[in-house]
Order: C-alpha cells, then sequence, then structure tokens
C-alpha cells in the first residue's frame, strides 16, 4: 500500500495548482485505492437522463415549466389588457356621470330659483285679492 501524500506534498510537487485541484488529485487517489468510491456512483446517479421520481429529464421538466411559465405570463399579460379596458371605461363612465350631475344639478339650481320667484309672486297676488276683498267687504257688498 502506497504511502498517502499530504497536501504540503501535492503542493511541492504541484505548485501551479489550486488547492481545490490538489484535493480532486487526492481523491482521485484515494479512489484508485478503494476501488469504487460511493459518492461517485451517488453523483452518476444524479447525472443520468432520468432520475426525477417520474421519469422526466431534467431538460424534459425544464421545457415544460417554460412553456408553463409563458403561457402564464401571456394570460397575464391578456388580463392586464382587459383590466385597463375595464378601468378606462369606468373612467369615462365617471366622467359622464359627473357632467350629467353637474349639469343636473345646474337645472335644479334654476328652477328651485324660479320656483321661489313664483311663490313671492303668487304671495304678492294673495295679498293684492285680500287687500281687495277687504275694500270690497268694507264698502259693503
Amino acid at each position: 500500500m502506497a504511502k498517502e501524500k499530504t497536501m504540503p506534498e501535492l503542493a511541492k510537487e504541484f505548485p501551479n495548482k489550486t488547492y481545490r485541484e490538489l484535493e480532486k488529485y487526492r481523491e482521485e487517489d484515494r479512489e484508485q485505492e478503494a476501488g469504487v468510491c460511493i459518492i461517485g456512483e451517488a453523483r452518476k446517479d444524479r447525472e443520468e437522463p432520468n432520475w426525477f421520481p417520474d421519469g422526466i429529464t431534467f431538460q424534459e421538466k425544464y421545457e415544460k415549466e417554460h412553456k408553463l411559465r409563458q403561457e402564464a405570463e401571456g394570460e397575464l399579460t391578456i388580463l392586464k389588457g382587459i383590466e385597463t379596458n375595464r378601468v378606462k371605461e369606468a373612467q369615462d363612465a365617471l366622467a359622464n356621470a359627473l357632467e350629467i350631475n353637474e349639469s343636473h344639478q345646474k337645472l335644479n339650481g334654476r328652477l328651485q330659483e324660479r320656483l321661489t320667484e313664483l311663490e313671492e309672486e303668487n304671495k304678492k297676488i294673495h295679498d293684492a285679492l285680500n287687500k281687495r276683498m277687504n275694500n270690497v267687504r268694507k264698502s259693503g257688498l
């Protein structure tokens, strides 16, 4: 059995390699000694195309999700457009209602003024008739 090299020994042997690369090199030595690495097998399982429980590959799942996202975004855009139109229609209806309300208030104000005038005229005529009736009664008729 060969003696396992320490990290400082590996760094002296390979001065241009990074610490991570040296760790990989050291790990490869261990794998060769052990035969089969359990961690490596687990990684291979994850790298195989069908590692999702439902048997769908990562690429298929990504494409399916991407398509669903695009459809949802399209529907959202349509709904935003519809809501924008509804808001504009509601704003137009509100503006028309406010305009009609204003004109009705003006008309109502004029009618109120006219009613007040007629009531005053009616009161004057009533007073004039009462005065005449009193004069007629005084004269003896």
